[in-house]
């Protein structure tokens, strides 16, 4: 059975997905909204990462033809030459020096 998120893992996830999609704002391509996309590191297909652990990403970078979940993750890497762990680091960066 899935775990609820708590209201702290909430109010994370709300303030990274008002970063804005943090591979638009990396290119360039200026801010657009964003969707939580929970960073899978060394788990396996059943289980759920953090809800610490997620970036905030457009509909098309996430879910879309040229997305992470569209291209696949080795794709995506040669595409963009960034990692989940690295827009992981950049989104905990923008946090810390806080929202735009």
């Amino acid at each position: 059975m899935k775990r609820a998120a708590t209201a702290a893992e909430k109010r994370h996830m709300g303030r990274v997905a008002a970063l804005g999609c943090i591979l638009c704002d990396h290119l360039g391509l200026g801010a657009t909204p964003a969707q939580v996309h929970h960073v899978r590191e060394d788990q396996g297909g059943a289980q759920r990462a953090s809800n610490y652990l997620t970036v905030p990403l457009c509909p098309e970078h996430h879910t879309g033809k040229t997305g992470l979940h569209g291209l696949g993750t080795r794709a995506f890497e040669r595409t963009y030459g960034l990692s989940e762990l690295d827009l992981l680091a950049l989104t905990l960066e923008r946090l810390e020096g806080g929202c735009r």
